[in-house]
């Protein structure tokens, strides 16, 4: 036996803690009154969709990305531009295309002959609403050029990390129905995006203002109501909202019955389980309350899980569907406390 004391085992490496939660100053009275002013004059441009509009703002304040999924034509890439002009936030659209590369997303050095030194050419992702338009159209390796953007808020171009701008969001638009030369996102991306949202035709009566307002050209432009310190001001104040014991145990029911669920393959992981809290912890406060409800969970349980599980064949073929089987969960569960 050798008398050499052995190497002690490093310690595994943990994962740096969120920053201190900084109080704001904002009341959640005043983060209503920003978001309704938000949702309002983006209506203005964007007929009906104010559910979705929503829904982007929730993801918007929770600090995530959304995943917009939808036929050409029904106002994916209008929505999310007009919804970046009135928050007040730099706005950037990359179309993603085959033969997109990463660094047309992240930047790269340019060398200027006159100094004879390399400059830093960053590129759209240094923004704050980044929209990835058609981003099943890249290969993987462009699309997962986005996966340090989207987790870290940071970018590492040639060695050199840079962070990205407060707040920052990706908003990514697909088209379900054509296949044909696309890449399906890796199950590890789509887990980056808070929610997917399915974006549907309007109503018969909303195309009809739809066509009215392109008639009379009304309502052409928009104001921008908030600014990004106001964003990150919402951020912090939202992160305050309070969450009773049983509300946690709520989400964490629904998401743990994913897991042993018999028509599930995949269930939902720790990361949904937080997704849940964040989103809902916004959502509540955008109804006015500093304290989160199961009704605020329910809202959001559909837009959370519906990327994230994946059904068995046989449960497909019997005519299951993700949205069927997380309705059941739900009804299985039941609301606490009631």
């Amino acid at each position: 036996m050798s008398d050499q004391p052995s190497t002690p085992t490093p310690p595994p490496p943990v994962e740096p803690a969120p920053p201190p939660v900084q109080p704001s100053g904002m009341t959640i009275a005043e983060v209503r009154n920003h978001a309704t002013r938000i949702l309002d004059e983006v209506n203005k441009l964007v007929v009906g969709k104010r559910h979705l509009l929503q829904n982007i703002l929730i993801g918007l304040l929770s600090g995530g990305h959304i995943l917009l999924e939808g036929v050409p034509g029904i106002a994916k890439t209008y929505a999310a531009n007009t919804f970046a002009q009135v928050v007040g936030c730099g706005f950037k659209r990359v179309q993603f295309t085959p033969d997109l590369l990463p660094v047309d997303v992240t930047g790269h050095s340019v060398f200027n002959p006159n100094s004879g030194e390399f400059s830093l050419r960053k590129g759209p992702v240094f923004t704050n609403v980044l929209l990835a338009d058609e981003i099943n159209r890249s290969p993987p390796k462009t699309q997962s050029s986005l996966l340090e953007a989207m987790q870290e808020k940071q970018v590492t171009i040639e060695g050199t990390t840079l962070p990205l701008p407060h707040p920052f969001m990706v908003l990514a638009t697909q088209n379900p129905i054509e296949l044909e030369g696309t890449y399906p996102l890796p199950e590890a991306q789509v887990d980056r995006f808070l929610f997917k949202l399915h974006v549907d035709y309007p109503s018969e009566a909303e195309e009809v203002e739809i066509l009215r307002r392109r008639h009379h050209r009304a309502g052409e432009r928009v104001n921008a109501v908030c600014n990004p310190n106001i964003i990150l001001q919402m951020q912090s104040t939202i992160r305050e909202v309070f969450v009773e014991p049983h509300i946690l145990n709520f989400i964490r029911d629904i998401v743990v019955r994913t897991r042993s669920d018999p028509q599930i393959l995949i269930g939902g992981s720790p990361r949904a389980s937080l997704v849940l809290l964040e989103t809902s912890k916004a959502h509540a406060a955008l109804q006015g309350r500093d304290y989160v409800t199961p009704d605020d969970v329910k809202m959001l349980v559909r837009h959370t899980l519906n990327h994230r599980l994946i059904l068995k064949p046989e449960a497909e073929l019997e005519g299951a569907s993700v949205h069927s089987v997380i309705d059941r969960i739900l009804r299985q569960i039941g609301v606490p406390g009631a």
